[in-house]
């Protein structure tokens, strides 16, 4: 009978012959382990004499440990990275699902403009082609960490006054149902890996090399209008999505 804990389930091919930056990586996340969150990680050079390999070795391992989200970039070291934001599949606003991990959400904002719908916006919104729409852009931040790009378009119809009311460091669907008087009731979403852009790079604060999580959501009121398109980008090392799911 196969060994549940034998060395292939953590990763070890089958002939056996384990990389180099592979062994590296595996006595790495002990060493992240009795360091504990927020833990400075020697450099690279003395990691390399440590473990008695080449840099671009001990590199290799620790884009790895990135990517997964077990370490993290501060200044110009690396310091151990806390547990991913677990972000809930629903209606539920960004900012619930930061608050209720104990974390404090907040946002920057890039952009807030007026535009000019294209056919395919104007169709996923249920307005005519050339109506004008909102664009919002704001930077996702938790407890002061960027964490993701969110762009959010509206029809100006529907919300004439968003840029005078709305604070955009807030809440957009406490905005929505307190003062638009709008509830989301049901959503399309999607989901998708992908690499940023430079400037979505840049903006988040990220590597261009670094994987994404993007969410495609257009969200709609108790009538089944839409009231939102939004375009949400999160950094695949900082977050993790669930879902509830029964069988009816």
């Amino acid at each position: 009978m196969t060994d549940p804990h034998a060395p292939i389930r953590s990763g070890i091919p089958e002939h056996g012959r384990v990389p180099k930056y592979y062994a590296v990586k595996t006595r790495l996340e002990a060493v992240l382990d009795e360091l504990g969150e927020g833990g400075l990680l020697p450099t690279e050079r003395e990691l390399a004499a440590t473990f008695e390999v080449a840099r671009e070795t001990v590199r290799q391992a620790l884009r790895e440990l990135l990517i997964q989200g077990r370490v993290r970039r501060k200044g110009r070291g690396t310091v151990v990275a806390g547990p991913k934001l677990e972000q809930p599949l629903s209606l539920a606003s960004y900012t619930e699902g930061v608050r209720r991990q104990g974390r404090v959400p907040s946002r920057h904002l890039i952009t807030l403009e007026r535009l000019a719908a294209d056919p395919v916006l104007a169709r996923e919104l249920r307005i005519a082609a050339g109506d004008e729409v909102w664009h919002m852009e704001r930077v996702l931040l938790a407890d002061e960490e960027r964490v993701g790009l969110e762009s959010t378009y509206l029809s100006v119809a529907r919300l004439p006054h968003l840029e005078r009311d709305f604070a955009p460091d807030s809440s957009f669907y406490v905005y929505l149902r307190d003062k638009a008087g709008l509830e989301l009731m049901s959503a399309d979403e999607r989901i998708e890996t992908v690499l940023a852009t430079p400037r979505e790079a840049l903006l988040i604060g990220t590597p261009p090399a670094l994987p994404m999580l993007l969410l495609h959501r257009t969200s709609r009121d108790g009538g089944g209008v839409p009231v939102e398109r939004v375009r949400s980008l999160y950094r695949g090392d900082r977050f993790s999505f669930t879902t509830q799911m029964s069988k009816k």
